[in-house]
């Protein structure tokens, strides 16, 4: 009975880090688009963020 529940603990245990990497992976990934996006609606990655002001035209 012991091996019964030791077997699907062990799996549990040898995946969960080779997983790792990957959600590291993810969430770097989800934060390079959202400054990417952020980027395109004009703001600037500064301390603190903020909204670049528009380019001002000179006749």
């Amino acid at each position: 009975m012991k091996a019964r529940k030791l077997i699907p603990m062990g799996i549990l245990l040898l995946v969960v880090p080779a997983l790792s990497g990957c959600w590291l992976l993810a969430a770097g990934g989800a934060g390079a688009y959202g400054g990417y996006k952020m980027k395109e609606e004009g703001y600037t990655v500064q301390k603190p963020i903020k909204k670049e002001a528009p380019a001002e035209k000179t006749n």
